[in-house]
């Protein structure tokens, strides 16, 4: 006979939550590493110190080598991604939805895009510029690319994943086709597409900070992180790169407390 654990024993069983002195030390460690690294190696072009990155991300308003400040350059790149990142999932989500939906269109589709897929953004730059000059569009077209996949791949999946039970009792109950798309499909994949725009909008970001590396850029933190590179400011590539981490953390915990709101429900299902 199978004798059931005490109550003491089942709240041991929990996964306990980590404390929030663990999660800080981690990155303590990192600034030590990197002060004791920095007095050793005493040369700031190489390594500079945690002051002085320290003294232009207290400042961020400030002008950086007149190319603007990390405020202004930060607003810059983030307005492109968000660009990139709609005209991504304006054309993948529907497009993804289709090929869940009908292997007919899958079949027509998925050769093309498992072709281009591997293909890297970046790779596609001289082609972006030579078909849209330097400018914002060949910026937005990289980005765009590098959200679009990702975002097309988790809604295929989430689609072919929603349980077919659901669909086969939408249809006993006389639920049309537009209904059951509406109402169960949609719905039930939600999450997995959610997850998508959430990784897309990640690489979306990644990418613009290559796209305002290209030739005639001139605003963006990709760009301000070059320019520095080249009067030598290595202490400003490095307040330029945590900006964009802050950034990206910032988005990716808005899309984490939606995704923990409004799709706790999955959790449960599992």
């Amino acid at each position: 006979m199978v004798i059931p654990p005490a109550e003491h024993e089942r709240e041991e069983a929990r996964p306990q939550k980590a404390s929030p002195l663990l999660r800080l030390a981690l990155p303590v460690l990192l600034l030590v590493i990197w002060e004791i690294a920095a007095i050793l190696l005493d040369n700031e072009f190489i390594l500079p110190r945690i002051g002085s990155v320290l003294s232009i991300l207290l400042h961020p308003a400030a002008d950086i080598l007149g190319s603007g400040s990390l405020i202004s350059n930060g607003l810059i790149s983030l307005e492109r991604v968000l660009i990139g990142f709609f005209i991504a999932t304006l054309i993948a989500i529907p497009l993804g939805i289709g090929m869940g939906r009908n292997d007919m269109v899958h079949t027509l589709f998925d050769p093309v895009i498992q072709m281009f897929r591997p293909i890297p953004p970046l790779a596609w730059v001289p082609l972006s510029l030579a078909w849209f000059k330097i400018g914002l569009s060949s910026m937005v077209f990289i980005i765009a690319l590098g959200g679009f996949f990702p975002i097309l791949l988790n809604t295929i999946d989430g689609v072919r994943s929603v349980r077919k039970t659901w669909i086969e009792a939408a249809t006993t109950l006389g639920a049309s086709e537009k209904g059951i798309l509406m109402r169960v499909v949609l719905p039930g994949a939600a999450p997995t597409i959610w997850t998508g725009l959430r990784v897309g909008f990640g690489i979306c970001w990644m990418c613009v900070v290559a796209a305002e590396m290209m030739p005639g850029t001139n605003s963006g933190i990709g760009y301000l992180i070059m320019t520095s590179y080249n009067w030598g400011q290595v202490q400003v590539i490095i307040a330029g790169m945590i900006v964009i981490g802050i950034i990206g953390l910032g988005v990716d915990s808005l899309f984490k407390f939606v995704e923990k709101r409004r799709f706790s429900w999955r959790e449960l299902d599992r």
